[in-house]
Parts: structure tokens; sequence; C-alpha cells
């Protein structure tokens, strides 16, 4: 089996050039500019029913301009970038309709040396990638017939040029590698769901870790429990601190929303919100790691962050026109497409599969900036999973939620049904449960840890260990 190696369409200073052509003809019609050029290049070979299925090979390139013209905002964005014209055409017609501008481009500034590309992952043959997806399915097969495996294995790269009519210029590559299967069990009506993925700037070569993640969660859900309908223990996984935990924190902790009023972390800043155990860090400075960048989308040079530190809310994260709202600088969190997401760890297609389209991570040129996270971590604690469990005397352990699950995500409220998870009865996990669901409040939940795990892992661009808290309302119909 033969296929090209998948490239960088552009070097980063082809693709600086490219932008700062496209900045001197807006910069014709308008009082300020800014244009963020991408190109990427993207590789997933997909698994169906334990073979191979097919291989795709996805190119894109385009550029989003944003102007300031009479003081309002202009933006638009292209996958045709034979017509220069039209892109800066298009901006200057929507400035009349945009938003007061309230910020100024940042100038020239130095940047940290993050190197988010391994030159390793385009180095990686499409028979590699073919051997490693199937070398993943021969492991799960050999210790369970009877699930059904698919997934995918997956490489991209892309570079990234940002300038703007202050000086500010930076352009640098990435590159990712991705590794993600799903083990399905029916059984009549029942039908068992197992995941687990795993990615590196680098290329893998060991899929032992996502396959005993799934082998893992397949010996636990052999049998089948009961969970009744009462508050408990839960202890949730990494894969469930994300949706259950992350999400309400970064709606609070977003600059949009303490601007609006809304988050209920406004005027709160030093002050204890959760348990002082609990520490959570946006470091995109971390080389080597998927989600790390030399600068934001903005052209504001990047920097550790700490959000939360020992229980207490320590910074909101803004971009530059929030931040210039608030009266306050940027605090480097500006990305494409807008929202704060910690990295995901879905498994399967869902994590490998299609296309990246161009732009920063999972980011986009589609729309423009807003506050956003890049690199997530979550404190580790002293509690060993298995030391957390054998403590448990009646618990339930949350694998993955079914959909994010929030009903009220800047009041912290969540209730969501289970995708899989387990019962703990005295100190050992006895079985899946089915047909339950959980809810609570994130605040309240993180104001009540039993225990911080000593175990963290990657998930994208977040890392985090399990966490068990109490006071979690439980209930089943199954």
């Amino acid at each position: 089996m033969s296929h090209r190696r998948s490239v960088a369409i552009v070097s980063p200073e082809q693709a600086r050039v490219a932008a700062e052509q496209i900045l001197e003809r807006a910069l014709r019609s308008a009082d300020e500019a800014e244009v963020f050029y991408a190109a990427s290049s993207s590789t997933p070979v997909r698994f169906e029913a334990n073979v191979i299925k097919g291989v795709d090979a996805n190119d894109a390139m385009g550029a989003a301009l944003r102007i300031i013209k009479d003081g309002r905002v202009g933006f638009s964005s292209t996958s045709n970038l034979d017509e220069p014209q039209a892109l800066v055409d298009a901006a200057i017609e929507t400035a009349p309709f945009g938003a007061e501008a309230h910020f100024e481009f940042p100038g020239a500034q130095s940047y940290p040396d993050v190197r988010p590309y391994d030159a390793s992952v385009e180095e990686a043959t499409l028979e590699e990638m073919v051997a490693l997806g199937e070398r993943a399915i021969d492991d799960l097969r050999a210790y369970s017939t009877e699930a059904q495996i698919e997934g995918g294995v997956g490489k991209s790269t892309s570079t990234l040029a940002l300038v703007n009519s202050r000086g500010g210029s930076v352009a640098y590559e990435r590159s990712r590698f991705q590794l993600g299967f799903e083990g399905t069990v029916i059984r009549g009506e029942d039908m068992l769901f197992t995941m687990d993925s795993e990615s590196s700037i680098a290329a893998l070569h060991d899929p032992s870790g996502v396959v005993s993640s799934v082998i893992r969660q397949l010996e636990w859900a052999k049998e089948t429990a009961a969970a009744e309908t009462k508050t408990m223990p839960v202890i949730l996984m990494p894969t469930a601190v994300r949706s259950v935990l992350l999400s309400p924190l970064l709606a609070g902790l977003n600059g949009k929303s303490v601007l609006q009023g809304t988050s209920p972390l406004v005027g709160r800043l030093g002050e204890r919100i959760v348990d002082e155990r609990f520490s959570l860090t946006d470091d995109p400075t971390l080389t080597g790691v998927a989600g790390a960048r030399p600068a934001d989308d903005e052209c504001v040079a990047s920097r550790r962050m700490p959000l939360i530190e020992s229980g207490v809310a320590s910074a909101f994260f803004y971009d530059l026109q929030t931040a210039g709202q608030a009266g306050v600088a940027s605090t480097g969190a500006g990305g494409r497409g807008g929202g704060s997401r910690p990295g995901a760890a879905t498994g399967g297609l869902r994590a490998v599969g299609g296309g990246a389209p161009p732009g920063a991570g999972e980011r986009g040129l589609g729309s423009l900036p807003g506050p956003s996270t890049s690199v997530l971590l979550v404190d580790e604690g002293d509690a060993a999973l298995d030391d957390i469990i054998a403590g448990m005397e009646e618990a339930l352990i949350v694998e993955r939620l079914l959909g994010a699950g929030q009903s009220n995500v800047l009041g912290g409220d969540f209730n969501a049904n289970i995708l899989l998870g387990y019962k703990v009865e005295h100190g050992r996990v006895v079985g899946r449960v089915k047909n339950t669901m959980i809810s609570g409040n994130a605040y309240r939940a993180l104001n009540d840890v039993l225990a911080l795990g000593s175990e963290g892992r990657w998930m994208g661009s977040l890392y985090a260990p399990a966490i068990a808290v109490g006071g979690i309302s439980v209930s089943s119909t199954g």
C-alpha cells in the first residue's frame, strides 16, 4: 500500500509573506488590520468492523482578515487565496455593522520558544499507520472476540502565520498524531461502548496505552450492577472531569461572561471558591504538548496563567476585545472559534477521523477571536485510583457521559446520562451501571472533594487525574 507523505503545504516564512501581502492590500482601505493565515495537511486511516476501511488525504489553506475602520471591526475569511481583494472587500463591507473596537492590535514583541512540531509526524508512513491500527485491533480482539472494533490512526501538520498593522508577527508549524479506538459489545438490546484515544505532537508507535484502557473498561463492565436512586460519592475518571467540572469552571472564568455579569465569580478573584487541593492552570508554553503555541490567535505572547490556585480564583482569561471592554490587558487567551475547550479524548473515529480544518488547533478561521484556553492542567493529588476505590463502601465511577450534559453551565449545574460507568461496593468494582444519570453542581462538588488522584493523564490538550467528590445525586431506572 502506497500513499504520498503528508507534508506541510507552506513553510512558516512563506505563510508570513502570504499574510503580509494580504495585510498590505487591506491597509489601502482600513485603518488597522490583522491577517491570520493557515495551511494544513492531514491523513486519517479509518478502521471499521475490525478491518481497515479507508484512507483520506486532506489539504486545506485559508486566511481570516480582521480590520478596524472608523472605529468598528470588520471581518471576513476565505479558502480561496487566489482572490485576496475579495477577502478585503468583504471585511470592509462588514465594518459599518461590526462591533465597536475596544482594542489595539499588539505590536512587535518576543515570544517564548514553544515548538509544537515534530518532524516524525510527517515522516510516518501510511504503512506504519496501518500497522499501528491493526496491532491495536489484534490486541483488543485477543482479549475479546465479542467486541467490534472501530477507530483510526491519523496525522496532521499545519503552518500558521499572524501579522498585523502594528508590527505584531508570528509564524510557526504544528504537528499532531492521533490514535483512537472503540470496542462495542452488543448483546440483544444491550449495547456497551468502550473507547479511548491518545495524541501527541510526535508520531506514536505503541498502541498499548489505548488498548489497556479499553480492556480495563471491558473488564470492569463484564457484569451489570444496580445503582440506586440516591446521593452518593462519585469517582470521576479523567475523561469525565472535563465535562462535569471543568466546563462550568471555565464558563465562570471566561472574561466574556465576567464582562456580561453572568459569571458567578464576578468580584471573587482572590477568594477560595473550591477545595484547596484543587488547582487549574492554562499553560500554552509547554513544549511537546498539543495545544501549545508561542502566541495566541491575536499575536499576544503566550504565558503560563494559573486560573485557580489551591482553591482560590486567581485569574480570568481575556482576548483583546473583552479585555479592552473590561479595562484590563489581554491575558493571551484569544482563540479562533471562541469558547473555552479543554482538550477532548473522545476515542475512536471521533478522535481521529476527517481532515483538520485550517486554523489553530481545533479552532477555525471562520469566526472572530474570543476568550479561549489552550493547554489545561489540573494538579494531581496523592491518592492512587486503586486506593480511592478500595476506600469506598459504595460509590459510582463515571468513565464517560452521554454528551456534555450541562443544564445551567454558568451556575455550575450538571445533569447528564452516563454512557459508561460502574458501581463500587465494599471497595471493589462490581459491574457496569445502565440507565443511570448524575446531577449536581460543580462548585459544590469541588467543595466536597473526597480524594484527588495521583495518576493524571493527557487527553489532547488537557491533563487531569481522577477526582472523587461527594454529594452527587444518582438517578437510575435500570
